[in-house]
């Protein structure tokens, strides 16, 4: 990246996330501090108008009411969004997502279509569910729903909506629950007959990515890893569905693969199960015992017939 196009992308970046220590930016933007330091000297010689706090807490940022030009933004930046617009069109067919994207593509001339975004897998649930969520949220206002969790145990739930995300291969409301007194996430696929509460917060929220940070961190997934042995006709299925690590291979192409895993999620043991004797899982033993009485379960089953 050359000094200028840098110059660009350290205003942008302070615009976006606010007061930002010199040390941060240097590593964001992979140059020494001094550098920095003198990318902020430019900035401020041209008229941009950055603050310079001293101290522990300190940091560079822009005053209030700055807004750059919107000469700036180049016709490949537009085409980025309207690439970005599409993606984010074919995973959720909205009205609003398409009448933006109509106005982004009025002010992009040539758009790059080298790179196209189809995320209609992520297509989940229904837009009446989305609609409702989306609404509560701008409004803040809660909504109630009725929710299955993992256990198969349904209740009635009222949250405050903070954000809808796509994570973990599903879409999640993140929201705070009163009763709970804390933020959590619920799977949408699992929520039914939601409906907007006429009432107000309770309290003011952090930004969603703020929120889904400090769930990270103070609960972080854990990860149980497994030792597996896959057989030359499973491997090219187990390397595209698993995302193992092969520690070891053999003459015949058979493999040894490890992989992590979050044992409560359902997506990794299905795959096993699909991949049948073609692998063979090493380690942990109950691991092995799970699919074991999968297995007889599934023989139970079909020996009825």
């Amino acid at each position: 990246m050359g000094k200028i196009d840098r110059l660009y992308a350290i205003t942008t970046y302070l615009m976006n996330n606010g007061k930002t220590a010199a040390r941060e930016l240097s590593q964001k933007f992979e140059v020494s501090v001094r550098t920095i330091q003198r990318d902020i000297d430019s900035l401020c010689q041209a008229g941009i108008p950055i603050v310079a706090e001293i101290g522990t807490n300190g940091g560079y940022y822009l005053e209030e009411n700055f807004r750059m030009d919107a000469h700036t933004v180049s016709n490949e930046d537009y085409s980025f969004i309207l690439t970005s617009l599409k993606g984010f069109y074919s995973a959720m067919k909205s009205p609003r997502i398409i009448s933006t994207l109509e106005k982004i593509a009025s002010l992009t001339k040539n758009p790059d279509n080298t790179i196209i975004l189809d995320f209609s897998v992520l297509r989940e649930g229904d837009n009446q569910l989305l609609q409702i969520l989306q609404d509560a949220i701008h409004t803040k206002r809660p909504v109630s729903f009725e929710y299955t969790n993992a256990d198969n145990i349904t209740r009635i739930h009222t949250v405050e909506p903070i954000a809808v995300v796509y994570r973990w291969y599903s879409w999640y409301l993140l929201a705070y629950s009163v009763v709970k007194n804390d933020y959590r996430t619920y799977k949408l696929i699992r929520m039914k007959n939601a409906k907007i509460i006429d009432d107000a917060f309770t309290m003011e929220h952090k930004k969603a990515e703020e929120i889904l940070h400090d769930i990270d961190n103070q609960m972080p997934r854990k990860l149980t890893e497994i030792t597996v042995h896959v057989k030359s006709e499973a491997r090219a299925k187990a390397v595209e569905y698993l995302n193992g690590i092969i520690t070891c291979e053999y003459d015949n192409n058979d493999c040894d693969m490890k992989l992590y895993v979050i044992e409560n999620e359902h997506l990794w043991f299905g795959t096993l199960l699909s991949l049948g004797d073609g692998i063979e899982i090493k380690a942990p033993e109950h691991i092995r015992n799970r699919v074991l009485e999968s297995a007889k379960k599934i023989v139970a089953l079909y020996q009825k017939l």
